[in-house]
């Protein structure tokens, strides 16, 4: 396997053949499946948000942040769906991985799932660029081993939803069978969709899936862990990054002018050999040659 070829070529705009994708899974698949529901990691770590197939702002991403390995990073979801490449974004993203496993970490978000990408964009995008599903499924496939968690230095907790009714510890969360398809509800599903709330407590989320979880959850959660923060993504933020929960919670999102058509900014957070913190805003890259001829995906609602 010529990883850096490979990183190579996709970074240059193209795609993987569907044989290199299918050896690029196995091996992302073994890598992964060594790697812990709770991730620990180390800082200095660069920290990222929702991606939704903006390759070319993954690349501008990179560009500010500073390349892998010469930075580390810790994404936290929802790489595929809603932008035009996340075939191209999750290639790059997954060999990265094979080719530099302690330098990147990649968490699931809820759009790493069998049936949500059918809805969103990925599966009609694979089968456009592929003509046969086969690519589909070696991606969804390993998408049940991607990790659901990171922990930053053992203070700084990483998800890509929020938090979960079930869930009172992080022992609790290195316990459970993640190699699974999103379920429609219990702890893996709300760690996956929750958002935090202004209301306190635990509310109904008009997601459908996951909760809505007051200020006062995240306080008793990141105490009873010894956790001076919350770090996830998921919400669409005009600022790229906004904290909540009086700094108990960070949400950060890293796709700017989201689906091409909302106008944020996006945002990463980067914590350094201190754990001392800065924001990066930034905006979209230039479209390349032709962007606007690409078939669109159905919107249905953001």
């Amino acid at each position: 396997m010529d990883l850096d070829g490979q990183i190579a070529r996709l970074k240059s705009g193209q795609q993987l053949t569907e044989e290199e994708v299918k050896t690029l899974c196995e091996k992302a698949r073994e890598v992964l499946s060594s790697e812990s529901n709770v991730r620990e990691v180390s800082c200095p770590v660069t920290i990222c948000g929702d991606v939704h197939g903006q390759f070319y702002d993954l690349i501008e991403l990179f560009r500010i942040g500073g390349d892998v390995p010469d930075t580390n990073y810790l994404f936290m979801g929802d790489y595929v769906d809603r932008g035009y490449y996340s075939v191209e974004t999750v290639s790059l993203l997954l060999a990265l991985k094979v080719r530099y496993p302690n330098r990147i970490t990649i968490l699931r978000g809820n759009h790493e799932s069998r049936q949500i990408t059918q809805v969103y964009g990925f599966y009609d995008e694979c089968l456009r660029k592929y003509a046969s599903p086969a690519v589909w499924t070696y991606f969804t496939d390993l998408f049940d081993y991607l990790p659901l968690t990171g922990l930053v230095e053992n203070q700084i907790f990483c998800l890509h939803g929020g938090l979960s009714p079930q869930v009172e510890t992080l022992d609790y969360i290195r316990a459970m069978d993640r190699i699974q398809e999103v379920p429609h509800e219990g702890a893996m599903c709300d760690l996956l969709w929750s958002d935090p709330d202004d209301r306190r407590g635990w509310n109904v989320s008009p997601r459908g899936a996951g909760f809505n979880f007051g200020q006062d959850i995240s306080e008793q959660f990141n105490q009873a862990n010894s956790l001076t923060l919350i770090s996830r993504a998921h919400q669409l933020i005009m600022e790229g990054y906004n904290w909540s929960h009086e700094r108990n919670v960070v949400t950060i999102f890293s796709a700017p002018n989201y689906c091409y058509r909302c106008g944020n900014q996006g945002g990463i957070l980067e914590l350094d050999d201190m754990l001392n913190y800065s924001f990066l805003q930034y905006d979209p890259a230039p479209r390349p040659e032709g962007f606007h001829k690409i078939p669109r995906a159905p919107d249905y609602f953001l």
